[in-house]
């Protein structure tokens, strides 16, 4: 089994050598820039094993070039009969396109072990009017003793590598 670190440096290795190989002839400059710049953000959360934002900013990069790669395909494939290093090449990159996916629900995970918490906000404001939840503050709960003195959830957050 790989080690929560040693997955995250296999997904950028994989996505690395599958951009190598997708760009070499049919694709633009800007596939490949999209990519690796993505890529090197991957190398930098390697690097600070402790940084939320650089496993959300790699995370938020790979959904990007998701989207980025299918426009490239859509503007650039070949209407032709692919030859054998054109059809290498398309096929790399189009790999790679259909592993993203599967790379972003890691590094998903990788970004909640870290500590990240992101929830997606709309803007929208919400407006609640369920008191329920609320505790008085004139009246002290049973439950909340010497151990627990604020009535907190025990934590539950994920320990290391859960998926």
């Amino acid at each position: 089994s790989l080690g929560c670190s040693s997955l995250f440096q296999a997904i950028v290795l994989a996505h690395w050598l599958l951009t190598v190989w997708g760009s070499m002839v049919l694709l633009p400059s800007s596939y490949a820039w999209g990519n690796f710049t993505v890529l090197a953000v991957g190398v930098w959360a390697i690097a600070q094993r402790d940084s939320i934002d650089a496993v959300l900013m790699f995370l938020m990069g790979m959904a990007v070039t998701i989207m980025t790669d299918i426009v490239h395909f859509g503007i650039f494939y070949p209407r032709q009969t692919l030859v054998a290093a054109l059809g290498f090449s398309t096929g790399m990159a189009i790999l790679s396109l259909l592993l993203k996916p599967v790379s972003c629900f890691f590094v998903y995970q990788m970004y909640r072990e870290r500590g990240g918490d992101y929830n997606v906000n709309f803007g929208f404001p919400t407006v609640s009017r369920n008191r329920d939840t609320y505790q008085s503050i004139d009246q002290q709960d049973e439950s909340s003793g010497p151990t627990n003195p604020f009535n907190q959830a025990p934590d539950t957050k994920p320990g290391v590598c859960t998926y």
